[in-house]
C-alpha cells in the first residue's frame, strides 16, 4: 500500500497521478482538514471576496476518490515506524505501507506577541480562516494587516476591494522584498497606496490590545493603530514533526533529491514541505500553488518509476486589485534587475541576472502567462532561463529585440 500523508494540493495530485499511471494497489490519503484536496489561491482573493466557490479548485471531484479506490481518512498521523513500515494514527489505527509520501505542507508562523490570541486576530490558510476574515470584512471596518508577502498583499487588496480600511505593518522598506526585490516592491507599494492602503514600513507589531477582542495594534516605534480586526501574514513553516525519530533528514523542510526521495528508502516528500535538490536552482523549498500541483503529481510518478529529475521551471502568479503578476524561474539574490517596459505605467517585464545568467523574470500587467501562452514574453523569458542564457542587459531592456532571438 502507498500511504500519502497530507491532503493538500501535493497529496491530492500525487494520488491522482498514481491512479492515472496505472497503479492499482492500495492507496490511502490521510489528512486532518475537512473536504477533499483543493487549491488555496482563492482563499486570499476571489473566495475571500465572495466572488467564487471552491468547486473549480478541486484536484478531483469528491466522488473521484471512492470511484478510484482511494481510502481518504480524516485523521492525523501520530508516528511513523520506519522499522515496521507502519503509520500510527490518532484514531488508534495503524496502516502498513510499502511506500510513503510526506505531503504535510506547512502551517502559519505565529506572531509571538501579547494579545495575539484576542478575538478578531486572524491568520489565513484554511477555508475556515478565510470564512472568518470574510465575516469581519464589512465596509468601513478597520483592519491591521501584519506582513506584506504575497498572502498579506493579496489579503490587503481583497479587503480594500470589500471597502475595509487597511493599515499594513511591514518590517521592510516595501512589500514583497524577499520575493521580488526593492524595485518591484516599490511598484507594488505605490499600487497599494493608490488604492488607499496605509503602509507602515520599517516597523513591527509588538502587541495587540483590547478587552476580549482586539481594539488596537502597538508597534515597535510606539505607534498605536486602532482596528476592528487584524490579519497576521508572516509566512509558513514546514510541517516536519511527523518525521521525528524516523531518521529522515530535515533542514528547512524534508530534504529530498531530484526524484523527491528522502534519505530513507521508500519515503518521499513533495509540496511546501519538500526541500528539493533541483537540477537548475540547487536546493530550494518552494511554497507556491503551481509547485505543489506539479511536484505532487511528479512524486506520484516517481514512486512508480523514479527515472527522471523534477526539473520544473517554477512559475507562480498573484492577483492584486486589477493588476496581475506573473513570475518564472527562481532566485533569492541577484546582481542586476533589468526592466523592459515602463515602471511609471506599471506595465513591464523585469529580468533577474546572476553573474550574467538569466535566472528569473517577472511580468506586471505585461508578458502573459508563461505556461498558457507559449509566444508571450514571459514564456520566451522562461525558455531563456531554462537554457541558462546570458543575454545582455541592453538587449533585455530593448523593446525592439525579440526575446526569442536573444
Amino acid at each position: 500500500m502507498i500511504v500519502i500523508v497530507g491532503t493538500g494540493m501535493a497529496g491530492g495530485n500525487a494520488a491522482k497521478a498514481l491512479r492515472q499511471e496505472g497503479y492499482a494497489g492500495g492507496l490511502a490519503l490521510i489528512g486532518d482538514e475537512p473536504g477533499v484536496p483543493f487549491g488555496r489561491p482563492p482563499l486570499s482573493k476571489t473566495y475571500l471576496r465572495g466572488e467564487v466557490t471552491l468547486d473549480g479548485w478541486l484536484v478531483a471531484p469528491p466522488d473521484w476518490y471512492a470511484s478510484h479506490d482511494v481510502d481518504c481518512r480524516r485523521d492525523t498521523v501520530e508516528r511513523i515506524d520506519v522499522g515496521s513500515r507502519r503509520v500510527e494514527l490518532r484514531s488508534g489505527e495503524s496502516l502498513a505501507y510499502t511506500q510513503l509520501l510526506i505531503a504535510t505542507g506547512g502551517r502559519n508562523r505565529r506572531l509571538d506577541v501579547t494579545g495575539a490570541e484576542l478575538e478578531g486576530v486572524h491568520q489565513l490558510r484554511t477555508v475556515a480562516e478565510s470564512d472568518a476574515i470574510k465575516l469581519e470584512a464589512r465596509p468601513g471596518a478597520r483592519a491591521v494587516l501584519v506582513g506584506m508577502g504575497f498572502i498579506g498583499s493579496e489579503v490587503a487588496a481583497s479587503l480594500r476591494q470589500l471597502g475595509v480600511e487597511v493599515t499594513t505593518v511591514e518590517p521592510g522598506d516595501v512589500p514583497l522584498t524577499n520575493a521580488l526585490g526593492r524595485d518591484m516592491g516599490a511598484v507594488m507599494a505605490a499600487i497599494h497606496r493608490d488604492h488607499g492602503v496605509e503602509l507602515v514600513v520599517r516597523d513591527q507589531v509588538v502587541r495587540f490590545e483590547g478587552q476580549k477582542r482586539v481594539e488596537r495594534a502597538i508597534t515597535r516605534t510606539g505607534r498605536s493603530i486602532d482596528c476592528d480586526f487584524a490579519v497576521i501574514a508572516v509566512g509558513i513553516q514546514p510541517n516536519i514533526e511527523v518525521l521525528h525519530d524516523t531518521g529522515v533528514a530535515v533542514d528547512n523542510g524534508v530534504l529530498v533529491d531530484a526524484m523527491c526521495r528522502t534519505n530513507v528508502p521508500d519515503i518521499f516528500a513533495a509540496g511546501d514541505v519538500a526541500n528539493i535538490e533541483h537540477p537548475m536552482f540547487g536546493r530550494v523549498r518552494v511554497e507556491h500553488y503551481n509547485n505543489a500541483e506539479k511536484q505532487g503529481a511528479f512524486a506520484g510518478r516517481s514512486m512508480l518509476r523514479g527515472d527522471q529529475p523534477f526539473d520544473y521551471l517554477y512559475t507562480f502568479w498573484s492577483d492584486q486589485y486589477e493588476h496581475k503578476l506573473e513570475y518564472a524561474g527562481h532566485v533569492r539574490t541577484w546582481d542586476q534587475f533589468v526592466v523592459r517596459g515602463s515602471v511609471d505605467d506599471r506595465k513591464l517585464v523585469g529580468f533577474y541576472l546572476v553573474d550574467g545568467v538569466l535566472r528569473a523574470a517577472v511580468g506586471l500587467d505585461r508578458g502573459g502567462d508563461p505556461e498558457l501562452e507559449p509566444e508571450s514574453e514571459m514564456a520566451k523569458a522562461a525558455r531563456l532561463i531554462a537554457g541558462g542564457a546570458r543575454p545582455s542587459p541592453q538587449d533585455l531592456a530593448d523593446e525592439d529585440k525579440d526575446l526569442a532571438q536573444l
